[in-house]
């Protein structure tokens, strides 16, 4: 994201949501340098000449979505996705934090990688975008990399991405190494060995395809390890997407029990099921499958009452040759940044969820487990946020997507909840308003 300071911004007759809080009001908000200086009902004392004023028209404005997982082909894959494709992707759906994957190629695994990401998000980004380290050298899960260089040059977290760390005595080194500094390790729970050829969740539907099954003991085997050894190292742990019922059950024990750890979901399990993979649907091919009805609700339940702590897009970008092929040979994956706040507003729209805790799933949540300032309107946080209207229904065409691929699952979906502004520290980056 380029360095510009931003000129003075009024945003008026706006529903301000701020979901650290759980404040809603109808109001005003007025930000200068990046930073909110005053909100409410009133705003006090005098307005520089020259601010910039915005009608809000009565929409929400609500902080700007910060998303945990996004797979962004730099370096290595620019034909899949760049910096500067994804956080226009980014900004058209309200994320104004990604944190990009380091499944790259060279992977991130060397503090130089880290700065170089960096250096192109400030360059090429209109978001802020930060890298995940890796937590393993190569991803290869057998060598613990440089924690602490990697997170001092600027790493969110340190995480193998979609490769999980199966070796529990290399977890266990990391996981007391990281606490020592203070480091996030993020894990993608599910079993290889046990995924083996396995294409969609293990059940009836993949008997009706008649595809290999991957088992949810694929996911709840490793949560459940890496929750024993949390409790041993008393490291910080986060499991980065839960899917069914069982990993619910676990992290509520875990949590219960008092331990530093915390998970997320993708938009695609709480919004989307099994059967939705209809005849084929290679966009709807992901890692962690689709799973029953049943486990869908119960990740919604679970959000509603906190045991899970963030929604992530995993965003995933394939392009045509990785996609238009059978099902089970076609590579996992859909892109998500630009309809995460559409297709979770379908939760709120069904009555399943509260707008507030939708958003505070989507921004101030995943901003407090990663330590930043962002995620809350309130003087003094930046002045990173987003417009929208919940209620304005729009078919999706993915010709319209920013994503220089087009994999998503909601491909001809109807849905409710347009982007008419994003804003970062201060600055309008995607909209006409």
């Amino acid at each position: 994201m380029p360095d510009v300071t931003a000129a003075p911004l009024i945003i008026r007759n706006a529903r301000l949501v701020d979901p650290a809080s759980g404040r809603e009001e109808n109001g005003d908000l007025y930000a200068e340098g990046g930073v909110i200086c005053d909100l409410g009902p009133s705003l006090r004392g005098s307005r520089p000449d020259g601010a910039r004023e915005i009608d809000a028209r009565g929409r929400v404005l609500a902080p700007g979505l910060v998303d945990m997982r996004a797979f962004v082909g730099e370096p290595g894959a620019e034909h899949r996705e760049t910096i500067a494709s994804a956080s226009r992707a980014a900004a058209a759906g309200g994320v104004t934090t990604v944190v990009c994957m380091p499944d790259t190629n060279p992977p991130i695994d060397d503090p130089a990688v880290v700065d170089y990401l960096m250096r192109r998000a400030r360059d090429t980004g209109i978001v802020r975008v930060m890298p995940a380290a890796a937590l393993t050298k190569g991803l290869h899960g057998r060598e613990m990399t440089e924690i602490g260089l990697l997170t001092e040059a600027g790493a969110a977290f340190v995480t193998d991405g979609l490769k999980t760390v199966a070796n529990p005595q290399v977890m266990r080194r990391a996981l007391t190494y990281a606490r020592d500094i203070g480091a996030l390790i993020v894990q993608h729970c599910e079993d290889p060995d046990l995924v083996g050829d396995g294409v969609v969740n293990e059940g009836e539907n993949a008997s009706r395809l008649g595809l290999l099954g991957i088992p949810r003991e694929a996911e709840t085997i490793v949560l459940e390890r890496d929750l024993r050894l949390v409790r041993l190292t008393q490291g910080r742990y986060h499991a980065a997407m839960v899917s069914c019922a069982d990993s619910v059950a676990i992290m509520a024990r875990a949590k219960r029990d008092g331990l530093d750890a915390t998970c997320g979901v993708s938009i695609n399990s709480l919004t989307l099921n099994e059967n939705d993979i209809g005849p084929y649907r290679t966009f709807l091919k992901l890692s962690p499958p689709l799973r029953h009805e049943d486990d869908r609700l119960s990740v919604v339940e679970a959000l509603a009452e906190g045991i899970i702590d963030v929604v992530v897009s995993d965003h995933n970008p394939q392009d045509v040759e990785t996609k238009r092929v059978p099902f089970a040979e076609c590579a996992d994956g859909a892109i998500g940044l630009e309809t995460m706040l559409a297709a979770g507003l379908r939760l709120v729209h069904a009555g399943e969820l509260s707008l507030v805790k939708l958003l505070r799933a989507m921004s101030s949540r995943p901003a407090e487990i990663m330590g930043l300032r962002q995620g809350r309107l309130a003087r003094g946080a930046p002045a990173d946020m987003i417009l929208f209207d919940p209620d304005e229904p729009f078919v999706l065409d993915p010709a319209d997507l920013r994503s220089i691929s087009k994999n998503t699952p909601f491909d001809g979906a109807r849905l409710q909840g347009r982007v008419h502004a994003t804003i970062v520290a201060g600055r309008l980056v995607h909209g006409e308003v």
